[in-house]
């Protein structure tokens, strides 16, 4: 999926305003998935995006670019991954999960099934809820 493409679905999707509004969220979105995931699924993740958000994702997981240099995620809930992106794009944290949901969704369809896979079962459940109702029920039982 391309760039332009991605932002205007995430605009849609969680009717936001422009497409600059949409950009934020989705790098926001993106950096803090990216702090979430091991940083090898993550680098895995930035090399099926799109340029202009695969940089959002190797400045956490490069060390060259000052990332993590480790392979582990850092461990966090929901309230901590909506603070983050709400601290990032300058809303509240409602506005963020809407948002992360979009971004999520739009995601959900620009990587490939197996990779999408590795993402959400990296996720504890109460993110992993904010994927399309399909992924987010997978491997639960």
């Amino acid at each position: 999926m391309q760039h332009d493409d991605m932002v205007g679905k995430v605009q849609a999707l969680a009717r936001l305003p422009g497409r600059g509004p949409a950009e934020r969220a989705t790098r926001a979105v993106l950096t803090t998935l990216a702090e979430r995931l091991p940083s090898g699924l993550a680098a895995h993740m930035a090399a099926q995006l799109p340029q202009e958000f695969a940089a959002s994702v190797r400045e956490v997981t490069d060390p060259a670019a000052g990332g993590a240099s480790g392979s582990a995620a850092e461990r966090f809930d929901l309230t901590v991954f909506a603070g983050r992106v709400a601290g990032r794009t300058g809303t509240d944290e409602d506005a963020a999960l809407r948002e992360a949901a979009a971004v999520l969704e739009v995601l959900d369809a620009a990587l490939a099934p197996e990779l999408m896979e590795h993402v959400s079962g990296a996720l504890p459940t109460d993110i992993r809820a904010l994927l399309p109702s399909g992924r987010a029920t997978e491997g639960e039982s």
